[in-house]
């Protein structure tokens, strides 16, 4: 075990069950956004939690623009944790660009996963019409970078609620703002890049490992012509569409993420 990994990535592991369930959280928040869902798994499987390097508590020391400039650094602390770990047969729960993560990580090592489960999933952000809808054009991506960069709490204070959705729920909103909001900005916008400017589109027939996508009503950021596209094109893909509204349904809704999850499970 490669307690340097452990660290880094700021590791945690508890639960009863031997079949590891490895949660991956989506960018600009930790492993704490998923404190509603674990519960319910904890008695049937290992649960695996862990922030990216760059986000949450893991070791900002470690990071390196040249390795986090693109998504195969994020699939490197994926796989280095699984490694680390000795996992196998891994349930890979993957939030938002974790889940692309997450599929280009099971291209590289197949063997070490059993099933991906992906939650608002999008393998590329910017229109390519007529043949896809992402759901922004290229300026719109451009813009935001560009606000990020000049003002990042506005930033932030902008698309939190559009990304969580539920208005009725300001605590959610807000937890999502002060999670963007306690990432180094730097850092922050070399994965927003890394995210936002990503087309894994040709990735997704070479996945063979088999997985759930969990599409959202009313997703800003992954609209359901996305998932409707993902399942097209990723061999032994199940795809849900859920009444679950906005980007966060792990926060926003998790009763009908742990239902859906079990149910395909």
């Amino acid at each position: 075990m490669n307690q340097n990994i452990l660290v880094r990535n700021n590791v945690r592991i508890f639960g009863e069950g031997d079949r590891p369930m490895l949660l991956a959280h989506g960018f600009g928040c930790d492993q704490n956004m998923w404190r509603f869902i674990t519960p319910e798994f904890a008695a049937n499987y290992k649960i695996i939690l862990f922030d990216y390097v760059g986000s949450g508590k893991s070791d900002l020391q470690a990071y390196s623009p040249e390795r986090y400039s693109e998504l195969n650094g994020y699939v490197q602390d994926i796989l280095e944790i699984c490694e680390s770990l000795a996992l196998k047969d891994v349930i890979f729960v993957g939030h938002s660009v974790s889940g692309i993560v997450g599929i280009l990580a099971s291209i590289q090592a197949a063997h070490l996963f059993e099933r991906l489960v992906l939650i608002g999933p999008s393998p590329c952000y910017i229109n390519d019409l007529p043949n896809y809808f992402g759901g922004f054009e290229r300026k719109d991506i451009e813009d935001l970078l560009d606000i990020m960069e000049k003002n990042y709490i506005g930033w932030a204070n902008f698309l939190a609620p559009v990304i969580m959705k539920n208005a009725d729920r300001p605590e959610l909103t807000q937890e999502l703002e002060t999670s963007f909001c306690s990432t180094d900005p730097v850092i922050a916008n070399h994965f927003a890049r890394a995210t936002f400017y990503s087309d894994n589109r040709d990735d997704l027939p070479k996945v063979t490992v088999p997985s759930l996508i969990l599409q959202c009503a009313e997703d800003a950021i992954a609209p359901i012509e996305v998932g409707e596209y993902m399942h097209r094109h990723l061999p032994k893909s199940t795809l849900k569409f859920m009444k679950a509204t906005g980007h966060c349904p792990h926060m926003s809704h998790p009763d009908e993420v742990i239902e859906q999850i079990k149910e395909y499970l």
